[in-house]
């Protein structure tokens, strides 16, 4: 396909193979500018406004190959088609090395300028196809780079959000506390059960805005952190043994860990509430990863138990959170009774992913 108007720098000496390439080229629509010297050659280049170059091996000043070597140097140099006048492959395989498009020999008689108007065409084809890709890879470095910036602002924003929803929280969570200690015994007990409610919300958002990842929570260090925190609410001494946690390593939605935290503080509760009604005992919380689709959050007492009817059907408010919470999950529950005590288990996907029944 024939270029009008392509703009074509031929370097070599010979006047005489010039002004025959020159009417050659000149028939065909090209523009021919002649220079005889590869310094005059690379002049006329850094001016702009060449879309190839027929180069000579063999040059006045220097030889063309020094000359292939400056042109390649250039910001997004034109095709360079290098003409020798020797049968030489060892010409050729350097040419091709240091970035001509393509290598001819010439003649006298221009038998090669068939060939070369097809190299020049086809030179000019690939720098505009390699100059389309490093646009298109430019684009896409310049694309990638502002998605970065923006997830990572979004993660910063994400985080800042979560710290005010934690502080808040914790604030809600405090004045409960402050209020239980001026209210009546059975108040003072409503209030601390709001208090370690609230708490099982803000351990979530206090766990987002100290990771990285603000996708998923580490549900083994929040229920760590939500244990401590509901032991240290209640007053009861950490070293005691009264209260263990045992806990596999899980990663989950944060949705779903608010919901297993809030399984968890009133699963808690209602062993304190129950199973020991005249003191304190052992509470064993294990938080078990059986498979990548099914995990087990356990409380178990060694209290004075209660039937499996009476943890299914009752209306209290934490039995209605817990059925809520199971709902949320798409978990099962499950009231195991001990001699002595109770254990009971949760049995959840921590994925979204449809809840696999567990065995019988």
């Amino acid at each position: 396909m024939e270029a009008p108007g392509t703009r074509v720098l031929f370097i070599d000496d010979d006047e005489g193979l010039g002004f025959l390439v020159k009417r050659d080229l000149l028939r065909s629509g090209y523009v021919v500018e002649l220079v005889a010297t590869g310094k005059d050659g690379l002049d006329r280049l850094r001016s702009g406004g060449i879309d190839a170059v027929v180069l000579d091996h063999h040059l006045p000043d220097q030889d063309g190959l020094a000359v292939l070597t400056q042109i390649q140097s250039f910001e997004n140099p034109p095709p360079v088609i290098y003409l020798t006048g020797m049968q030489d492959s060892s010409t050729a395989v350097a040419a091709l090395k240091a970035g001509a498009a393509d290598y001819l020999v010439k003649d006298v008689q221009g038998e090669f300028l068939a060939l070369l108007k097809a190299d020049i065409q086809a030179g000019i084809a690939s720098a505009k196809l390699r100059r389309e890709r490093d646009e298109a890879e430019t684009e896409m470095r310049a694309a990638r780079d502002r998605y970065m910036a923006l997830a990572d602002e979004r993660a910063l924003l994400i985080r800042e959000v979560n710290h005010r929803v934690s502080n808040s929280l914790q604030l809600i969570a405090s004045l409960l506390q402050f209020q239980s200690r001026a209210s009546s015994p059975e108040v003072k007990d409503a209030l601390m059960e709001a208090h370690n409610r609230v708490l099982a919300v803000a351990k979530v958002h206090r766990s987002l805005y100290t990771s990285e990842n603000v996708q998923s929570v580490s549900l083994h260090r929040y229920l760590e952190a939500l244990t401590e925190d509901i032991q240290s609410a209640s007053g009861e001494d950490s070293g005691a043994g009264q209260f263990t946690l045992d806990a596999d390593p899980i990663e989950i939605e944060p949705d779903r860990a608010v919901a297993v935290g809030v399984m968890l503080t009133e699963l808690i509760l209602n062993a304190r509430k129950h199973a020991y009604p005249h003191g304190v005992g052992p509470i064993r919380v294990r938080l078990e990863a059986v498979d990548p689709h099914r995990s087990v959050l356990s409380v178990e007492d060694d209290g004075v138990g209660f039937p499996d009817s009476a943890a299914a059907n009752g209306g209290g408010l934490g039995t209605i959170i817990i059925k809520a919470m199971a709902q949320k999950l798409g978990a099962e529950i499950r009231y195991d009774p001990k001699q002595p005590g109770t254990r009971a288990s949760v049995f959840f996907d921590p994925t979204n992913a449809h809840m696999r029944k567990p065995e019988a």
